[in-house]
């Protein structure tokens, strides 16, 4: 099964080895047919702590690392 991958803005580098991505999707709502924006935040791992608050990031689904990250940054 392939790996998801998903694109966002880094919210936070404050963890060791870890960012928080903002993930934003629109969808069409079925009954008022308006654009809806919703947004989840993802913990990714950041081997090289690398990435910084502002940046536009890619993440991939990974096996768990820790409690809360199931995905991994792969690139900028």
């Amino acid at each position: 099964m392939p790996k998801r991958i998903l694109q966002g803005t880094v919210v936070s580098d404050k963890g060791e080895k870890t960012v928080v991505v903002k993930v934003e999707r629109a969808y069409l709502h079925p009954l008022f047919k308006k654009t809806i924006r919703r947004s989840k935040n993802y913990h990714a791992h950041d081997e090289k702590n690398a990435h910084k608050v502002g940046e536009t990031v890619r993440i991939q689904e990974c096996p768990p690392k820790s409690k809360l990250k199931r995905w991994e940054v792969v690139s900028a």
